[in-house]
């Protein structure tokens, strides 16, 4: 299996428990919930499948729960879908029914926020428009590439003067009844800000769990430093993002968030039309799976499906390309890869990380990575250094171990606390022993705190797999 771990979205086409656990055999690890989609039951579902697929599979996985953001769309337009032609003239309203004249949006205060010759998006960028005024609460646009547009759909303004709060009402909601459901990890969509991140964090509450801030906005590219500092995961979301920024800085703005969220030692997750076409067709094209082999290359720990298994009609087949390209490019393209970024701050636990990272593991003959931790840090740190061979997280807590899928390269195993520093490194020999991770004699890399029950991660050592602690 690929060490890139695959990031899949449930919808119609995928809600299935035949299909989720195809897709977990096909390679994914963590289940995208889009709240932007779909009904209160439809997600309460889809999680439920998530959980028997974990149980029947024996693997932990991990729920996304992807928060609608303040995004502005559009209200019901007449005719549905509705042809948009070059010179056409079309009002942005902040209420009523479409019409051949304009349609209202989600965001009553647009006006507000947009001035004579701004950009406005429709549709992912299918039909651009430009606002010739603004009369009161009423945006006059006209139309200067054409294409089709459908009731709900984007409506893409400058991020930077966007008045809506970075956390919405149906955030609150949504993010409270994810909470209820079990999610493991939450997507905050639209960041422009650290403290957006931090007003997220804030209405958690008591139970907080890791917050993957999707960069998909301008300020957020230029801010994207102090972001990492907030945020616990970086998502790539090059749907928005490539429509807020030209479409030929989006590779570059790619590879530099990837190689910043990697010094940071954030995961990375790389998203949006990775294999389009697979919605419609068996197999993907050449370029899509350069697309996909570039992320791996550019050092991502994950990429992400969309509508390729959401509504697509070969989700199966979808994930099983991403999970077959990443692989083969891990074990052929080590010569193409990013330079590893440059050296995070230290403390102890990141040093030792870095120590065990730089072990010359083929002349030593080791097999495996093994950590004992209780909050996944660890295991974060060791999977930021991309070492070359499989990390093996034992983790007691449940939720923890659902939220290390998302993680390159590392593996979650059940563990029970132990009393003692030689008790924790007798679980790890036998948990190798017992899944036939490892054999007897062979040599593996022990990193964890000792004495046990310590927070900070402070012992290497090379252990030799069923001889005493």
């Amino acid at each position: 299996m690929a060490r890139t771990k695959l990031v899949c979205t449930l919808g119609p086409a995928s809600a299935t428990p035949k299909m989720v656990q195809g897709l977990v055999r096909a390679g994914a690890s963590v289940f995208r919930l889009n709240f932007s989609h779909g009904s209160p039951e439809d997600h309460a579902r889809m999680v439920a499948l998530v959980r028997e697929a974990e149980a029947a599979v024996g693997k932990p996985l991990a729920v996304l729960v992807d928060l609608p953001g303040p995004k502005v769309r559009l209200g019901r337009l007449h005719p549905d879908p509705f042809p948009f032609k070059p010179g056409q003239r079309f009002d942005l309203r902040p209420g009523g029914e479409g019409d051949e004249r304009g349609a209202s949006t989600t965001y009553p205060g647009l006006s507000n926020d947009l001035r004579e010759g701004d950009r406005v998006l429709l549709a992912d960028g299918a039909v651009e428009l430009t606002v010739t005024g603004v009369d009161g609460p009423l945006v006059r646009t006209e139309c200067v590439r054409g294409g089709t547009a459908r009731s709900g759909q984007g409506v893409n303004v400058p991020a930077e003067r966007l008045g809506l709060p970075a956390v919405t009402d149906r955030d609150r909601e949504s993010l409270a009844r994810a909470l209820d459901m079990g999610a493991d990890l939450i997507a905050q969509s639209f960041v422009r800000t650290p403290g957006d991140i931090r007003e997220l964090r804030s209405l958690m509450d008591v139970r907080t769990v890791p917050i993957v801030a999707k960069i998909e906005t301008r300020p957020a590219v230029h801010d994207v430093d102090r972001i990492l500092e907030e945020a616990d995961a970086l998502m790539i979301a090059r749907g928005d993002l490539g429509v807020e920024l030209p479409m030929e800085e989006i590779p570059l703005i790619q590879k530099e968030l990837v190689r910043k969220a990697r010094a940071a030692g954030r995961p990375a997750i790389v998203a949006t039309q990775m294999l389009e076409s697979m919605i419609q067709a068996p197999r993907p094209t050449r370029a899509e799976t350069t697309d996909v082999a570039n992320a791996v290359l550019d050092g991502a720990d994950a990429v992400m499906l969309s509508g390729e298994t959401a509504v697509g009609q070969y989700p199966f087949e979808a994930a099983a390309a991403a999970t077959t390209i990443a692989a083969h490019v891990e074990t052929r393209g080590a010569a193409f890869r990013a330079p590893d970024p440059p050296a995070r701050p230290l403390g102890v636990g990141a040093a030792v990380a870095h120590a065990v990272g730089s072990i010359p593991f083929e002349d030593l003959g080791i097999v495996a990575i093994t950590c004992y931790t209780e909050t996944g840090r660890t295991a974060r740190l060791l999977s930021a250094e991309r070492p070359s061979v499989p990390v093996y997280a034992f983790v007691p807590p449940e939720d923890v171990r659902r939220t290390l899928s998302l993680l390159w390269g590392v593996e979650s195993l059940p563990a029970e606390v132990p009393a003692d520093t030689d008790a924790m490194i007798a679980l790890m020999d036998e948990g190798l022993r017992s899944r036939d991770l490892a054999q007897p004699g062979d040599s593996v890399v022990m990193a964890a705190a000792s004495p046990a029950g310590r927070t900070t991660t402070n012992m290497l050592k090379i252990h030799q797999v069923g001889a005493p602690a």
